[in-house]
């Protein structure tokens, strides 16, 4: 259990958290959400002690450990698979000892341990993280340095979470996935064996991976049950109420004083003119709900309308090196309103494909159609070094119009929904949410016809992000997305196009298809029925007919249960004999091969034990139905 005990912050002289409260049960899932800038970040270093409290504590269980991704990405020589398994330091700690050990009572204990911590079966299950996250057998081999920054980044995460730390921490680990690897990160999450806190903007990821949501705001924590969306319906209706006590309240206040006023010179209403004085300073007020409306977004529209298709493709190869396409064959067509998705894991092609439609890289084959007058921006992450960091965000758009009246000049900024203030700091002094406005804006400047974002959300917060969702869908150009943020792909999308194997061609799913065929989980796509009047008879009938269908599945459940139960004896009986220390003296052999047993067999028995799990849903949903 987390307890977080009238805690307060400050960084640089500024209050982020002001005698602060809150008790995390242990198992929780939490997403810590809230503006940018309020100080989510800095929580986390107190609570791992980096930070110390002004007041208040911060305490959790002794012994806990706390895990979080490396601020810096390994770049050594190491193969990634060996980096992820040393992030187990007890596992290796263990393993030396083992080695050299003598005390036959000393080496049950640490192949108890081992068994327990399932160390035999450490390297599957440190080559399945790092698949979830995108590196395949052949990469999981390769150096940490032959990656880049961003690849690396994923290593860490892939450590911390192979380390299955008491409690994780996890400051938005999404910036450095792709769609694919968020859609995989969602489940992990989700059923993590210990406590999760998530610190996080994507709004799908906060709603199926979590099960309570934290909210920073005025400097306090509070806690809240279910996610994000059940959070933001629960936060509307209690800012509703409270602004309707206020009003009540101010109203109350104004009749009382107004008595008071009229009445307090006169004896013979003195004492009721005392008992409302009084009653007025026992009235806590009710305070006004702040206004914390996130500043929109605006994208010009085309100074020309184009005829579409926009862009045509016919047989197009495209790549980097003549005779080494990274695409090829692609036949496509845009039109001139399109709403395209690109899905595909990172490497596959998305950037290379966004280069080509933005005219950076040039067709080694095929044909490219190009619409006469085509305007085309592009936004990607990696622009912010583009920044003329001693430059404010005035500076930037004088550059681009150098006639113009100031007072025109800043009325383009603040279509980038950068406030006055804003637009006089040093680009090096705004936040990442503020320069991703700020190279939005620029980027989009002349109005183009086709606006090609590559992950927009990185740093956004969730509000910023619905802002960016409004102005996408107000854009009457053509757009095309790579994103890891589902919601955003939902609410803007109408189209996806698939990057594998070497070609792009369109995806007749939809993003619940993509998530099923990514994860193999099935997302529950069942829609309400409205409920119908059936006599009894009919329901009688319904409920066995159900029975009679669902009957298979429950003979699978019984057999499962009947192996799950044969496997636990089994892993019993191990047990006892690994506990006895003369086993070791006697047999050692037998004892390892033992020890190797049990551990194969518990994988086992969680294998069953999630079947089962499964089953049992599918056929309690079965019944229901």
């Amino acid at each position: 259990m987390l307890i977080i005990d009238d805690i307060s912050l400050r960084i640089a002289g500024r209050l982020l958290l002001d005698h602060a409260s809150l008790t995390l049960p242990a198992g929780s899932k939490a997403g810590l959400v809230g503006r940018n800038g309020t100080g989510k970040t800095t929580l986390f270093k107190a609570i791992t002690g980096e930070l110390a409290t002004e007041t208040g504590s911060i305490s959790l269980p002794k012994g806990t450990r706390i895990g979080q991704v490396a601020q810096e990405a390994p770049g050594t020589e190491e193969p990634l698979i060996e980096i992820v398994l040393k992030a187990d330091a007890e596992r290796l700690a263990l393993m030396s000892e083992a080695e050299t050990a003598t005390d036959p009572h000393r080496i049950a204990e640490i192949q108890m341990r081992l068994a327990d911590i399932d160390a035999h079966s450490a390297e599957a299950r440190a080559a399945t993280i790092l698949a979830g996250l995108g590196f395949d057998t052949e990469a999981q081999k390769r150096p940490a340095s032959s990656f880049s920054g961003g690849w690396r980044m994923r290593v860490a995460l892939a450590s911390v979470l192979f380390a299955q730390p008491d409690l994780l921490l996890l400051d938005e680990p999404t910036n450095y996935l792709d769609l694919e690897g968020t859609l995989w990160l969602e489940s992990y999450v989700a059923r993590y064996p210990h406590t999760v806190l998530l610190i996080s903007h994507d709004r799908d990821l906060l709603n199926r991976a979590v099960s309570s949501i934290v909210h920073l705001d005025q400097m306090k924590l509070t806690f809240w049950r279910g996610g994000y969306d059940q959070f933001e319906r629960q936060l509307a209706e209690q800012r509703e109420l409270q602004e309707k006590g206020r009003v009540k309240q101010e109203a109350q206040r104004k009749h009382l004083q107004s008595f008071v006023d009229r009445f307090r010179a006169k004896a013979s209403k003195a004492r009721q003119a005392q008992s409302r004085i009084k009653a007025l300073e026992k009235m806590k007020p009710i305070a006004a709900v702040v206004d914390d409306t996130v500043r929109p977004f605006s994208f010009p529209e085309p100074v020309k309308t184009v005829a579409s298709p926009i862009i045509a493709l016919n047989g197009v190869d495209v790549g980097y090196e003549a005779g080494k396409p990274v695409l090829r064959k692609l036949d496509l067509r845009i039109d001139n309103d399109d709403r395209i998705a690109l899905l595909g894991a990172n490497g596959n092609g998305k950037s290379t494909f966004a280069k080509l439609l933005a005219g950076r890289l040039k067709a080694e084959a095929g044909t490219m159609t190009v619409a006469p007058g085509l305007k085309v921006a592009i936004f990607a992450q990696h622009q912010m070094d583009d920044l003329r960091p001693e430059e404010n965000a005035y500076e930037h758009v004088r550059r681009m119009m150098p006639d113009a009246p100031e007072a025109r000049v800043r009325a383009r900024v603040a279509q980038f929904g950068l406030s006055t203030e804003k637009m006089n700091t040093p680009a090096k002094d705004l936040s990442g949410g503020e320069k991703a406005r700020l190279l939005m804006g620029l980027a989009a400047f002349e109005g183009p016809n086709l606006f090609i974002l590559d992950e927009p959300t990185n740093h956004l917060d969730i509000d910023s992000r619905e802002a960016l969702v409004y102005a996408l869908n107000d854009f009457p150009g053509a757009v095309i997305l790579v994103s890891h943020d589902r919601h955003l792909l939902e609410a803007t999308a109408d189209r996806l196009w698939l990057v594998k194997d070497g070609t792009v061609k369109p995806y007749d799913g939809d993003l619940d298809d993509y998530k099923t065929q990514v994860t193999g989980v099935s997302a529950d796509r069942r829609e309400k029925r409205e409920a119908e009047k059936a006599s009894k008879a009919d329901r009688r009938r319904e409920a066995a007919a159900r029975r009679a269908a669902l009957e298979p599945l429950a003979k699978q459940i019984r057999a499962t249960e009947g192996l799950m139960e044969r496997l636990r004896k089994r892993i019993d009986l191990i047990e006892d004999e690994l506990a006895n220390p003369a086993l070791y003296e006697k047999d050692p052999i037998k004892a390892t091969r033992l020890a190797k047993e049990r551990s194969e067999l518990s994988g086992q028995l969680n294998g069953h034990e999630e079947r089962w799990l499964e089953m049992s849903a599918e056929y309690e949903e079965g019944i229901a139905e």
